[in-house]
């Protein structure tokens, strides 16, 4: 396996755990059943909101965020070629850098939790006995 190949699946198992997920209240059931079962519980109430086919539309998520890097770098990269006497292609080297950065920020969920995925993933968990604080 090549290095830079190495690295990537390196980065995606490690960008795979910082995940956002419920805080629970540590309420009399919380204390009852114990961490370990919570976890499964939030496991398994996450696994229903990703079935439950809740309309949320990715592909239009990730053409907003690619395209509004490509708008960041292009501008970005027209005045940074401005100073060397190549606008042109400093508006372009920036627009596909920025273009990148903003897939791949949706790509690795830089982003907030969607609002009806936490909420879905809250009623489950409320239906079981917990109580969601937050997301962290």
């Amino acid at each position: 396996m090549s290095r830079p190949l190495v690295c990537l699946v390196i980065a995606l198992v490690l960008l795979a755990g910082c995940a956002k997920r419920p805080v629970l209240y540590p309420n009399d059931h919380l204390e009852e059943v114990g961490v370990e079962a919570s976890r499964r519980d939030i496991d398994e109430c996450m696994a229903l909101a990703e079935a439950a086919d809740l309309d949320r539309n990715q592909a239009l998520e990730a053409g907003k965020r690619t395209a509004g890097g490509a708008a960041v770098g292009g501008a970005s990269g027209a005045v940074a070629g401005a100073f060397t006497g190549r606008p042109g292609f400093g508006a372009a080297f920036g627009a596909a850098m920025g273009a990148v950065g903003g897939f791949f920020s949706w790509l690795f969920g830089a982003s907030e939790p969607d609002p009806i995925f936490v909420r879905y993933v809250d009623t489950c968990l409320a239906e079981r006995g917990y109580q969601s604080i937050g997301w962290k």
